[in-house]
């Protein structure tokens, strides 16, 4: 809006300057005499009479007589006209006056012509926006009405799902999505936006989300978000192998040089560590806990590169990260880099980088379950594993946005079981079962935390008397 108004402004001025410069310059009158314009002219064609003498074209006769014509015509004309009387009255608009009348009326008028006749709210960014959403929240209406009148319409549905998705309207866009049918088994890309939605609602990647990611990557195995999410699946397993085959193809359509491309690079060293680990280890838990008693954050996205066979050494890593750090320097609005930024700081134990890292990360923290429990984490880290103050803070924000949020669950559960609160803890520790694979050893861990809970909640009821 206030871009508008300045350029407006200056256009305005620009204009005035334009008119009253007219008014305002001195003038020079540089009038004409008639009877020296008249001498002039009876001079060039005397001169041209005698021309035409000379070279023979007219008798002398014939000069004589037209000399004699135009002398006298030029004596008619030079003689000094009889003065005129001008009567000057009272001047009421002199040229300064004008000037100011028309520097008051020109940006007075522009203003009132356009809030009578222009659209003043246009220039309102926020009544814009909220124009321009009711307008798509009309048209989905729309969209929706005319469907529960034709229900036979599986394209319709697939378009309805995904705007309900955008909106944040989770129920009815797989609701939605149910309804299209089997249109949607032809189109990978709703297969992997259903997947992503039913994910989004349970919290894990695992069973139908998963179905609908493989039968999408049957249909094009270069489908980047597909690519990506069977990898998060593997690596939630603990199949790393997989998960570097699934984010190798990621790492093959992506642009070389890219910030996405780039991270991946930046995040190899974590999924390098982790398949060394399971292959030396291989009675190691598939989530372990950290002093906090929550499982390692398998909401991170750990791709690797599959291009080198070689194993990535610690300078390398070393080197991408101060990279990323350096073009954060020049484009430090790059919220997203701010957050990567933190993860790699985090991994390599540069603790203090990594929650400042999250300082300049800024509002996108607050609209992520995700990067707030990391960043909970990390203070949880700092402040000797304790979870109370900020880092619970920060999971109860992650919970509210997403309430089945495994790694918040368990933080969550663990700040309850220090502060002795074991019914609390058992509650978020059952919550965590329900968005678990029971076959997986983390589900294990959390049904031997809550018998653990439950065992000490009875030995703290006070005993009944005989």
């Amino acid at each position: 809006m206030s871009g508008f108004i300045v350029a407006t402004a200056i256009l305005t001025l620009l204009v005035v300057a334009w008119l009253v410069r007219a008014l305002l310059l001195p003038t020079t009158r540089t009038a004409v005499s008639s009877q020296r314009l008249n001498a002039a002219i009876y001079r060039d064609q005397l001169q041209a009479l005698e021309r035409d003498l000379t070279r023979g074209a007219i008798s002398p006769q014939d000069y004589e007589t037209t000399r004699d014509e135009l002398q006298l015509r030029l004596l008619d004309d030079t003689q000094e006209p009889p003065p005129t009387l001008q009567v000057q009255g009272p001047i009421l608009l002199t040229a300064q006056r004008t000037a100011v009348v028309i520097a008051l009326l020109v940006p007075l008028g522009t203003a009132g012509m356009y809030w009578w006749l222009g659209t003043p709210s246009a220039i309102d960014p926020a009544a814009t926006q909220t124009a321009s959403n009711e307008k798509i929240v009309q048209m989905v209406e729309t969209l929706a009405a005319r469907l529960k009148a034709n229900p036979d319409n599986p394209k319709g549905w697939a378009m309805l799902a995904r705007s309900y998705k955008v909106m944040g309207r989770l129920e009815e866009a797989q609701q939605a999505f149910e309804k299209s049918g089997d249109f949607i088994n032809t189109d990978a890309d709703l297969l992997v936006e259903y997947a992503d939605l039913l994910a989004s609602r349970t919290g894990s990647v695992e069973g139908k989300p998963m179905q609908l990611v493989n039968q999408a990557l049957l249909l094009d195995p270069k489908h980047p978000n597909g690519l990506m999410i069977s990898g998060i699946a593997a690596y939630r397993r603990s199949d790393f192998p997989t998960a570097v085959k699934q984010w190798g193809n990621l790492l093959a359509v992506l642009e070389p040089g890219s910030p996405d491309a780039q991270q991946i690079e930046a995040d190899i060293a974590e999924a390098r560590t982790k398949m060394g680990m399971s292959t030396s280890n291989k009675t190691a838990p598939q989530g372990t806990q950290n002093g906090t008693g929550a499982v390692n954050d398998a909401t991170k996205l750990p791709p690797v590169d599959p291009a080198t066979t070689e194993p990535m050494t610690q300078e390398k890593i070393n080197q991408m990260v101060e990279r990323l750090a350096e073009r954060l320097k020049t484009n430090p609005e790059d919220l997203t880099g701010w957050a990567r930024l933190a993860r790699a700081y985090k991994v390599q134990g540069r603790l203090a980088e990594a929650e400042q890292a999250y300082v300049n990360a800024g509002k996108l923290i607050d609209s992520d379950a995700n990067l707030l429990t990391q960043y909970a984490d990390l203070l949880a880290m700092r402040a000797g594993n304790n979870l109370e103050g900020r880092p619970l803070v920060l999971v109860t924000k992650a919970l509210a946005l997403n309430p089945q949020h495994p790694m918040a669950l368990m933080m969550a559960a663990s700040a309850a079981y220090r502060r002795t609160d074991y019914p609390l803890a058992i509650s978020y520790w059952e919550k965590v079962l329900t968005v678990l694979d029971p076959s997986s050893s983390d589900a294990s861990q959390v049904k031997t935390e809550i018998a653990d809970a439950r065992a000490k909640a009875t030995l703290a009821q006070p005993k009944a008397r005989p």
